[in-house]
């Protein structure tokens, strides 16, 4: 199960490991020394900083916003194809009625 945090916790733990970075001989070592004391996974921070990184244009990659965006777009889509399916199935049907002959 994934935890989710709220965005007050990931910016806040982001900060203290850029802020901390440089008194580790690396990253990571940072980021377990940061983890250590907040029960939040390696990995997760990691991908958080990642994020952040990316979002400040500091590495490439597609920013947080751009994300959300296409992850609202693809949900649209998706209803929209569902719409679609249903329209096509009423139409089928009122197409197949008007071609029955009346009594």
């Amino acid at each position: 199960m994934l935890a989710k945090y709220p965005q007050e916790v990931k910016d806040r733990t982001v900060r203290i490991v850029l802020d901390r970075r440089d008194d580790y001989p690396t990253e990571w070592a940072a980021i377990a020394a940061i983890t250590a004391k907040s029960g939040i996974t390696r990995e997760t921070v990691r991908r958080w900083v990642r994020q952040a990184e990316i979002d400040a244009g500091v590495r490439a990659g597609v920013i947080s916003e751009e994300s959300a965006e296409f992850k609202r777009l693809r949900a649209e889509n998706r209803e929209l194809k569902r719409a679609n399916e249903v329209l096509k199935a009423a139409s089928g049907f009122y197409a197949a009625e008007l071609d029955r002959p009346q009594r």
